[in-house]
């Protein structure tokens, strides 16, 4: 039986990612068999229910204002909107709805009484929901959770090293105390990254030690191949190839046994052997919809195609953690209390970044 390790080395991660292919997948494919049904996957919705007009510089997002990518902003969408594309997406075999805005953080006041609203609602409907709201205090962590929150998704991106290379408007270090926000109450945790970045292997491994340092390991790690949008600095890096998201899979379920690993954005780009391969090294979660956020992904009715080749079962609500439950507003022992957070803003600039946010002017 396979033993969560938390002290993991870059060195140790990056001779796993490198071992040859087969070896790779064998010992990634028998410690899932360890931990998890190599048959059931969990099927998510990302719902963006606040696009655009982001202050962020993520060289990778298409939502960041300063980047001109045609993406149609929209405003908060209403707790009735959401519960509509909810039903639906229960409706097509999705066990969680995660809701994303483009949001540098959480600010107390009527959108975040909005989404919290929106979380009461979803849970409701026994499905699990995340949130992914940028950054959050404590005292927001404790709202959601009271709210009948399952998950909160808060990305590293990539290693400590290279985070500097992608964003300068935040540090990593406030990724980092957002995740221990969230730890201090009853919400899993999701937190992964983005590989096809220009990023080495070692930092592909330095972000697989940051997350699998963490203790407790994320109850879901992301794994996404970048999606190049045109605008955005990162527009011209060349699509990640299928072996290195198979590693990158393999390698994450090696190091965090437990931990669902999501096989996120890119699947457009990936054939069904490709998936399937991924799936048999460790990756048992996919995000279904025509759209993640705002870039395109498989339809579900070809997913469900999919999973029926290959014999797959869509994973039930709350298998992992019970359901929590639900406060209503006027219950709530945690009161907004108006907080200003001084989170990081470091301050160097990163050209690609400069020259995409010139671009259009």
């Amino acid at each position: 039986m396979s033993i969560t390790k938390h002290n993991w080395t870059k060195e140790e991660i990056i001779a796993i990612y490198n071992k040859p292919l087969m070896d790779l997948l064998y010992e990634a494919a028998s410690i899932h068999r360890e931990h998890h049904d190599p048959n059931v996957v969990q099927v998510s919705t990302l719902l963006s229910i606040k696009t655009g007009g982001c202050p962020e510089d993520c060289g990778y997002c298409p939502q960041a204002a300063r980047y001109h990518t045609n993406i149609e902003g929209n405003d908060l969408m209403t707790v009735s909107q959401v519960k509509a594309q909810a039903l639906r997406a229960k409706s097509n075999g999705s066990s969680r709805v995660c809701m994303g805005a483009a949001w540098r953080n959480v600010k107390d006041g009527e959108e975040f009484d909005q989404v919290l609203e929106m979380v009461r609602t979803i849970n409701k409907l026994d499905m699990e929901v995340c949130c992914t709201l940028g950054m959050l205090t404590e005292n927001q962590a404790q709202r959601l959770a009271e709210a009948g929150l399952y998950a909160y998704n808060h990305n590293l991106d990539t290693s400590e090293d290279y985070y500097k290379e992608v964003i300068s408007t935040r540090a990593f270090d406030d990724r980092i105390q957002t995740i221990e926000n969230v730890r201090k109450t009853n919400v899993t945790v999701c937190s992964g990254g983005i590989i096809g970045m220009g990023e080495s292997i070692e930092d592909r491994a330095g972000m697989l030690v940051a997350l699998s340092t963490l203790n407790p390991q994320p109850e879901s790690v992301p794994i996404n191949a970048l999606v190049a949008v045109e605008g955005t600095p990162m527009e011209n890096e060349k699509p990640v190839e299928i072996w290195e998201m198979i590693r990158m899979v393999a390698t994450t379920r090696i190091v965090m046994p437990e931990t669902q690993v999501r096989l996120s954005a890119g699947r457009t780009e990936m054939s069904r052997e490709g998936q399937a391969m991924c799936f048999f090294a460790g990756a048992n979660s996919i995000f279904a919809g025509d759209k993640l956020l705002t870039t395109p992904n498989p339809d579900v009715n070809e997913d469900m195609k999919m999973f029926e080749m290959l014999g797959l079962i869509p994973q039930k609500p709350f298998i992992k953690v019970m359901q929590p439950k639900t406060v209503e507003a006027e219950d709530s022992q945690f009161a907004p209390l108006g907080e200003k957070p001084k989170w990081t803003r470091p301050g160097h600039t990163i050209d690609r970044n400069l020259e995409a946010s010139g671009k259009g002017k």
